[in-house]
């Protein structure tokens, strides 16, 4: 399997010292497209249809395909992550949060699966942590599009409607 983390690194780097948010959303795209790039033609198979499947709203059809996915190629982050993201769209967070985990223990700087995960926690109602982890995420990239959820700092740690 094909291991990015030094262009991702670099791209990291790139996308913190960007001057502005149109820079940002290109670095960002770059990221992505690493990301998605599965590690053999079968996997991407499998990774195509399950994004053309969710980005239908087929979300049954999404999963069972990362489903496949994962267990195809389960080191690979990016099946974890395209599964939660189903997960995530059909509010089951608990679950989105156990393929999330998997997917930042095998790639932790992946700042879509960190910003993510901030996003299911706060889909808990655990907005605190939930807070935490996207200045992460955001520390990392800036140019998240999450970034319109960052409260500001010193915001009531309770649990609140976002």
């Amino acid at each position: 399997m094909a291991d990015h983390g030094d262009q991702i690194a670099a791209l990291l780097n790139q996308a913190r010292v960007a001057p502005d948010a149109r820079s940002g959303q290109l670095i960002s795209n770059e990221m992505w497209a690493l990301w998605a790039k599965a590690p053999d033609e079968v996997a991407q198979a499998i990774l195509d249809r399950g994004m053309s499947k969710r980005a239908s709203y087929d979300f049954i059809g999404a999963k069972a395909d990362f489903d496949a996915l994962v267990s195809y190629c389960p080191d690979y982050a990016e099946g974890y992550n395209q599964r939660a993201f189903v997960l995530f769209l059909t509010q089951d967070y608990e679950a989105a949060l156990a393929d999330l985990d998997r997917a930042l223990e095998r790639s932790p700087t992946h700042v879509a699966a960190l910003a993510g995960k901030a996003l299911t926690l706060m889909g808990l109602n655990r907005l605190a942590e939930g807070q935490v982890l996207l200045r992460q995420a955001l520390a990392l990239n800036p140019w998240l599009p999450e970034r319109s959820m960052l409260l500001p700092q010193g915001t009531p740690d309770k649990d609140t409607d976002l």
